[in-house]
This record gives structure tokens, sequence and C-alpha cells, in this order.
């Protein structure tokens, strides 16, 4: 974009401190409002940077972000370098809303950002260590497209792709008035012709929520449009002549035909195989600790909330967006449905694919479930299993996914809620109904009144054991975590827990600063809830309780497989030091 015009001041100018400033520009012709930077060359003249809508856009989203609370995930920058005019120079990243995808492409934007000095920006960053830093550090033209701002403006133009081309042609055309092209040329050979003309460096390309028009649109024709756009611009013989590295986020893999990739020429790093970019999906563990010293905040409440994603070789990642949010207003709860509500949730899981009520009554009772991640389609209009409903519930951050087991599991109280609010609205009343008798039930354990306790057990599980199988041990395990279900609030709630001479089936240890007792539930068939009380003190199972000193509620069930009765015996102990 070639700007002519002069400064005029009225006193004496430091041309070191201009070199660093930002002006904004409106130019007459095309009514936009455009930023720019200046810059000083090797001879000491004045150079205005190119700053657009799309082409150079500035650095000012990342500097936002430096002026916050910002955790350094400078190394993924690093990875990016490597790939650089290689065979992995195109780049997939998928994540789950608020897990950092816009700020990493800001990011990167202003580190390879030619128009902008943002080494500044970096200077205490993780990255300045490696030797690549300088290499690449604001050497190239950049083309940043976020592709929710073309859904907004042109959702019902009836051909988005048009918008796309048309929006981005003009402004490279302004930019670069001097290179010579076709009238009808489209967006790659426009690039390519930049580059042979006019640019000594190839192009780095962001692409921003590069699947919204996926996820959003109603037109098949559409989508293939857009599909075949993008196989045009990254997969045809002048890309690698045009482009240096290609960084593309979204919420889903790239869409999948048959088994094969649409873009199989991408490196792609997903929720499930992340790779070396593993730390960078979200907060570690050290990372939320040095947050929570410096604001004075409760790890531990942190960690209860918004810890539990298992990701790549990563065993403890923190939501990034609640995080922020919690320490910044100094108050845990759920973040989540301000960007995002639960119908996401109740949508699929009305499904039932394959009982797959099942498997969610097993992962509310904090169990988790067997899932194949590898047949799904990456599309959200194509749902052909269970395994493709879980699948897309841990792409959109709902369910943490273990790689080692190839489970799935609710990672948190943030994510829990999401799925109570949801079961409210799949016509499961019977669960909702068992999830809100809870409350009452951990009362009346509390109090040691045993025949209420019998009663609820042996309603709940009679309600619930329809989508299980009723005389299964671990199903009436599972029932009885769901019994107790609003303990969570007030409780750490452990499953088989190693204590003395075996294993304890439910424990309950008060979180800090509550002021309840612990609980020790074991369970029994076709015995005696004696012998399951006697079980607990003979095993010294209240052992277990490691950190805790004080009354210790001691409940023992058994259940007559015969008469399906449950009996319940409730005593308390002094657990010392």
């Amino acid at each position: 974009m070639n700007f002519s015009f002069e400064i005029y001041c009225n006193f004496a100018v430091d041309f070191e401190w201009l070199a660093f400033q930002r002006f904004r520009l409106y130019r007459v012709q095309t009514k936009k409002m455009y930023f720019c930077d200046i810059k000083i060359d090797d001879d000491h003249e004045l150079l205005i940077g190119n700053m657009g809508l799309y082409i150079n856009v500035g650095d000012d989203g990342f500097r936002a972000a430096r002026n916050g609370e910002y955790i350094d995930k400078s190394d993924l920058i690093e990875v990016v370098n490597a790939s650089l005019n290689s065979e992995r120079q195109f780049i997939c990243v998928s994540r789950a809303r608020r897990f950092g995808k816009s700020m990493a492409a800001k990011m990167l934007n202003a580190y390879y950002n030619h128009s902008c000095h943002s080494e500044a920006l970096f200077q205490d960053l993780k990255i300045t260590k490696s030797p690549s830093f300088l290499q690449h550090l604001n050497k190239y033209p950049v083309l940043y497209v976020d592709m929710t701002n073309f859904i907004t403006r042109y959702r019902n133009s009836g051909d988005i792709v048009h918008h796309i081309q048309a929006d981005i042609l003009a402004e490279l055309r302004e930019a670069y008035p001097n290179v010579r092209y076709g009238a009808n040329d489209d967006m790659l050979s426009v690039l390519y012709a930049i580059v042979q003309q006019a640019e000594p460096a190839k192009f780095i390309m962001i692409v921003d929520e590069w699947d919204a028009i996926l996820r959003e649109s109603n037109s098949d024709n559409e989508v293939e449009r857009y599909v075949d756009f993008l196989r045009l611009l990254f997969k045809s013989g002048n890309s690698l002549s045009v482009f240096a590295g290609v960084y593309m986020t979204g919420i889903l893999p790239i869409k999948k035909y048959n088994t094969q990739s649409a873009l199989n020429n991408f490196e792609e790093y997903t929720m499930i195989s992340p790779g070396e970019m593993a730390a960078s999906f979200g907060f570690t563990d050290e990372e939320v600790s040095d947050l929570c010293d410096r604001n004075d905040m409760d790890k531990e409440q942190i960690r209860i909330w918004y810890d539990g994603y298992s990701i790549g070789d990563q065993k403890s990642i923190y939501n990034p967006l609640s995080v922020i949010r919690a320490v910044r207003r100094h108050y845990c709860e759920s973040y989540w449905s301000n960007t995002g509500t639960y119908e996401t949730v109740a949508h699929y899981i009305k499904m039932n694919y394959e009982g797959l009520k099942d498997d969610v009554l097993k992962l509310l009772a904090g169990d988790s479930c067997p899932v194949n991640t590898k047949n799904f389609q990456n599309d959200l209009n194509v749902i052909n299993s269970k395994n493709d409903i879980l699948t897309i519930l841990i792409h959109l951050g709902y369910l943490s996914f273990d790689r080692d087991t190839n489970t799935c599991r609710i990672p948190n109280k943030e994510i829990s809620i999401e799925f109570e609010n949801a079961i409210e609205d799949t016509g499961w009343e019977v669960i909702a109904e068992s999830l809100k008798q809870s409350e009452q039930l951990l009362q009346w354990t509390l109090a040691g009144e045993t025949e209420r306790v019998e009663a609820a057990l042996g309603r709940i599980h009679s309600d619930n054991t329809s989508i299980l199988q009723y005389n299964d041990e671990n199903s009436l395990a599972c029932v009885l975590t769901l019994a107790y279900y609003a303990a969570k609030n007030k409780y750490a709630m452990i499953r088989e827990l190693p204590a003395g001479k075996g294993f304890a089936d439910l424990v309950l240890v008060p979180r800090r600063n509550v002021d309840l007792p612990a609980i020790v539930l074991e369970l029994k068939y076709d015995h005696s809830v004696q012998a399951a009380i006697n079980q607990i003190k003979n095993n010294h199972y209240t052992d277990s309780l490691l950190d805790y000193v004080g009354e210790v509620v001691l409940v023992g069930v058994n259940y007559d497989k015969q008469s399906k009765k449950h009996q319940c015996e409730i005593e308390r102990v002094i657990k010392e030091s």
C-alpha cells in the first residue's frame, strides 16, 4: 500500500522515537482506515509499513495481550520456525474454544510481520533464547485472515468463497500496484506474481478459525467450494513458491473424505494428537501455580474448576480463558457458558447413539469411558456412531482424552456443570432427578438417618440401573457415586482409594475450608452392613485420609441381589494424627 504524505511538526522530532510510533491513515479512495508503522531503513530514510485488513495487519492484537496477564507460549514460534520452507510448512492446529487459538495466531503474526518492529514485545519471552529468533523476526509479508469475519459479513450472500477472494485480492492489488497480473487471476496466481516481481520473501499466511464455514454453513455446495478453494491455494504447484509457511487454526481437524484428509499436505496438531505442541494447548500446572502466586489466588480452587485436561504428554492442562477470568475477578465459577452454551452438549447426547446415556451416567459419576476417535470425519454434520459424538466432545473441550488408555472423561467442575445443564434439557428426567436428590442424600448420611439413606439409594439405583446391568458390582459403585454427586461441591470424591490392606470403595475428603467430617463408604453384596463396617475398621481404611484429622463417618452398604434391597449402617469414629 503506497501512501505519499508529509509530516508537519512545530517541534523538534526525534526520529528514533518516530520509528516506533503507529499512525492512522484514512484513504479517501477506499474509505478505509489503515494503521501503519514508521520504519527507518539502512539509509536512514523513513518508510511507511503497509498495514491493511488482511496484509500486514500489525501487532496490535499481541501488543494488547502483552499488556494484560500474559502466559508465555512463545516456544510455539520455534516449532513453526522449524517448519518454514520445508515439507512441513503447512500446519493446522485445532483446539477447543477458549484454548488460545487466536492468541497464538496474533503472536505469530506479530513475530513474522515485516511491517512491524516487534522485538520489544518478545524481549522477555522464551523464544528469544532460540537461535531461530532473530533469523525470522519481522522478515515476512503476512496474510492474516479470520474466517469468522467473513461468516459475519457474508453469511447470507450465497457465495462466501467469492467474497473471501474478492476482498483479499482488492487489498493485494492496492498494496502492490506495480505488480503485473491478469484481471481474472485467482488469489494464488496474484500472490505468485507478487512474490516473483515485488517481494524477496515468500508470504506467511495465518488463517484463524479456518473451519468456521464448515461449522456454520448450511450449504453442502458452499462447503465444497470452500474446501476446493483451500486445495487450490495450498496444494497447487505454485503454493510452495508463494508460502514460506501456512498456519491454520480451528476447532475441528481438517475434514476427511472417506479416510483421506481434504488437505493431506498439512501437518495436524489436535486435542487428540497435539505432538510437540501439547504444552501450548493450555496452561500447565507450573504456569497456573505462578499465576496464582502472583495474584494471591487459591490454586486448589483453580485446579478443581479448570484443570483435568490430558493433552498428549501433558497430563495436567487447564482451560486458559477460564483461569484468566477467575484470576482477574478473583472468583471461580463457570465461565464456559459465556462463550459457548450447554446446547452443544445437549444436542449430541440427545441422540443417545448406541447407549450413549450409559456413558454419560458413568462420566457424571467420575468414570472414564472408552472411545475410538479414528473414524470421525471431522464434520459436525456427519455423525455415525457414539464414538463420533464422544470424539466431537473431546475436540470441543467438553471431554478430556487419555491417549494411553483411549478413554475420555469429564475434566473438571466447570464442565460438569455444563453436563448437568445439558441433562436437564435432554428428557432424561430420571438422571436429572437423581442429581437433585443427591444433596439431600448427603445431608441424611451426615445426620445418620439410615432408613432414609437406604430408601434413597434404592430409589436412585432402581431408577438408573434400567440403563445399566442391575446386579453388576461396578454399576452399583457407579450409581453410588452418582447418588452422592452433589458432594463434589464440598468433598474430593475418590473411587477405590488404596487404603490400609485394600481399597476403600468410595472416600469423601472435605475440601479445604469445609467444616464437615470425612466419609468412607464400603459396598457389600449378599453379606451384611456390619461386615462392610468391619472391613473399613479391620483394614484401616481411614488411614487413606493422610492429612485429615477429626471425625469420620463410616457408611456400610449391603445390596441383596435377590430382594434388590439396600441395607445401610452408619457409625462415627475419630481419626487422630
